[in-house]
């Protein structure tokens, strides 16, 4: 689905890296077990509070593999109050080489997303597609949060 939806927009990603998944959970209480068990078969990256609700970022242990792509960062936010999601993958994220805005202009015709692109840490720009998005950004987010967190301990 979700490389068929690119094709179909012509986007090809066949060089970039497929940074992340991420799934979202329909209760708190779905979270808290999720993350219970992917605290077993996963590395916590980090957990931060964003929005106003937690979100989690594992690196499997075993990765799966998907079109010859490996995948090993899964992204786990608990559900927004007041925005319920049914449960399932929500957004795939996409490592991009250039800027983003000359990501964009390769495709003008697309209805770009760009509300991400101001982001102080890890701008994005985003395509919605029929009960999914797909994000591109500049830097992996396994990165990003070590990054964050290097400057979290900088500061304490």
């Amino acid at each position: 689905m979700l490389f068929n939806a690119l094709e179909g927009v012509q986007i090809d990603t066949a060089g970039m890296e497929l940074d992340h998944l991420c799934y979202r959970v329909e209760s708190i209480e779905r979270y808290d077990a999720l993350r219970s068990e992917l605290n077993k078969t996963a590395i916590l990256l980090g957990e931060s509070s964003i929005g106003g609700r937690p979100i989690a970022t594992y690196r499997l242990r075993v990765p799966f593999l998907f079109d010859a792509r490996r995948i090993d960062v899964v992204e786990l936010p608990a559900p927004k109050p007041g925005s319920p999601y049914p449960e399932g993958f929500e957004h795939a994220e996409f490592v991009v080489a250039e800027g983003l805005f000359a990501f964009t202009e390769k495709y003008p015709d697309l209805p770009w997303d760009l509300s991400g692109s101001t982001k102080p840490s890890n701008a994005e720009v985003r395509l919605h597609f029929d009960g999914f998005s797909v994000k591109f950004h500049r830097q992996p987010l396994a990165e990003v949060i070590e990054l964050e967190q290097g400057l979290e301990a900088g500061e304490a």
